[in-house]
Parts: structure tokens; sequence; C-alpha cells
């Protein structure tokens, strides 16, 4: 069993359920602290290193872009502090799933009517092509 005390990088990515290069990525972009070294040279991650690592992983599984896990953790990071700004990040997360998921609605529904459009034979009659090569024949705005 791997020690949490001292751990290497590919252990430390096994226990976070992910890969050394991920982690290297993490260290790279300021969110995961370096290590400290061991006498040979490897890095020694410790508890707290997996726990940052779980919470940085956890946050990208929601869809917060790097930026906004970088504001979350330094909130973490202060626990005296408001959490007012982790409200604010959060909210503006959901707004914007929200506006994603309204435009996935609407390209769903044109896919679906341009689909069943469709009279088959040539190329040159298909309605697939013909909406897409002509935005006006769409009957709604889908992120184009």
């Amino acid at each position: 069993m791997t020690s949490l005390v001292d751990m290497k990088i590919g252990e430390l990515a096994r226990a976070a359920g992910t890969t050394p290069e991920t982690v290297r990525f993490y260290e790279k972009a300021g969110l995961l602290p370096p290590p400290a070294r061991t006498g040979s040279n490897y890095r020694a991650f410790t508890p707290a290193h997996l726990q940052r690592l779980i919470f940085i992983r956890h946050a990208r599984g929601l869809g917060f872009d790097t930026d906004d896990i970088r504001s979350l953790l330094d909130l973490a990071d202060h626990p005296d502090r408001p959490c007012d700004e982790a409200d604010r990040i959060a909210s503006g997360h959901l707004r914007a799933v929200e506006r994603k998921i309204a435009q996935l609605g609407a390209l769903r529904d044109e896919l679906a009517r341009m689909t069943s459009n469709c009279r088959g034979g040539n190329a040159a009659d298909c309605r697939v092509l013909e909406v897409i090569a002509n935005h006006g024949h769409c009957d709604s705005e889908h992120g184009a």
C-alpha cells in the first residue's frame, strides 16, 4: 500500500484517479504547489497535495475553468474569508451552464427538424446539406 506521507508522482496520480501528466499540468498551472524533493530528487507529495488534487479534479469535473479553480483554491486556503466570492463564481458558472443547455436544446431541435425533412435521394437534393449551406433555412438561433 502507498504511504500517504511520502508519495511519488505516480502514487499521487493513482490515489487521485488521474495521470502523472495531469499532476504536472496542475503544477505548471500553479494550482498544485511544488512538493519537497527527496534525497534522490524524487517529488515527495503529501496528503495535502492529494486533497488539493482531488479538489481540483472535482472542480474540473463540475466544469470550472482554471482561473475559477485558482480563485476557489485561494478561498479554501483562507477559511476565515467570507464565501461571497465562491458563491459569485459558482453562480456565474451556473448561468453559463444554463445558457449552454438552452443552446444545446436549440441545436438538438434544429438537427431533429433538419434530419426529419431529409428527402433522401442525391446529394444535390439533400435537405441536410441545404440547411447547413444556408443558415436562413434554420428555424432557430443555435449558436451559429
